[in-house]
């Protein structure tokens, strides 16, 4: 795989000595496990109201092919693909792609998953209805670049999903020193307060790179319900819905 400007080693290594755990929801991506139905819930909620699908069904993106870039062990392709859609999923970390066709395989999905990066993908020419970049920004190292190759890699009227995290103080307490040091949630190191991004810096980049923005949508966690939700607040965790 040629190397990407975009693409962070030590974030690399980091992720590829978790690659393991990816599927245990009791292990270190449980706070991904219990966040990740708000991410499909908003994903599947925000693509049936664009193409024009009935969310309901069994399978309502037949037909309609989509990108999981930095997919990880596969936690979102995973039931992306039960839900129709033509699933590649991207990671530049040998030891995820190794876990997620394993997991995959095992469920009896069929996932194209790849060892590349976006440049790679829009260097050879593909495009995908819908394109997954989730909480994947705040770990490369070329941000402009790499979302100028997301966004060619989403077909005209496509959609991409960003999700990431704000650079604010509420942040800096409670998705880095919080959750990394004093509730061990994650294990210190994954994230880098200082690679955050504002909303409105994240909607310039966007829209530098030939993207519309279309919403904004605000996540927190309840301490005392212990879950995730969608919200208006946008101080530490938020994802946005573009289109080309």
């Amino acid at each position: 795989m040629t190397q990407s400007a975009s693409i962070d080693p030590a974030e690399v290594a980091k992720f590829s000595a978790l690659a393991a755990d990816w599927w245990d929801p009791t292990g270190k991506f449980a706070p991904l496990h219990k966040f990740n139905p708000v991410r499909l819930s908003f994903i599947k909620a925000e693509a049936a109201a664009h193409f024009g699908r009935e969310p309901k069904g069994l399978r309502p993106f037949e037909r309609l092919s989509l990108l999981d870039i930095g997919c990880g062990g596969g936690l979102l392709s995973e039931p992306m693909a039960r839900l129709g859609f033509a699933v590649t999923g991207a990671d530049v970390s040998e030891k995820n792609i190794g876990t997620a066709r394993s997991h995959a395989g095992q469920s009896e999905l069929a996932i194209d998953y790849r060892v590349t990066t976006a440049e790679a993908l829009a260097a050879e020419g593909h495009q995908f209805d819908v394109v997954l970049n989730m909480e994947v920004v705040e770990h490369v190292a070329d941000v402009t670049g790499y979302l100028k190759a997301c966004a060619a890699l989403v077909k005209p009227g496509g959609l991409t999903f960003v999700a990431t995290m704000n650079r604010t103080l509420k942040s800096l307490a409670l998705a880095k020193i919080g959750a990394e040091y004093i509730l061990g949630w994650l294990p210190r190191g994954t994230h880098d307060w200082n690679r955050f991004l504002p909303p409105l810096e994240l909607r310039t980049m966007l829209e530098e790179v030939g993207l519309s923005l279309c919403k904004t949508q605000g996540i927190s966690f309840n301490p005392i319900a212990w879950d995730w939700s969608l919200s208006s607040d946008v101080d530490v965790n938020y994802m946005v819905v573009a289109r080309r």
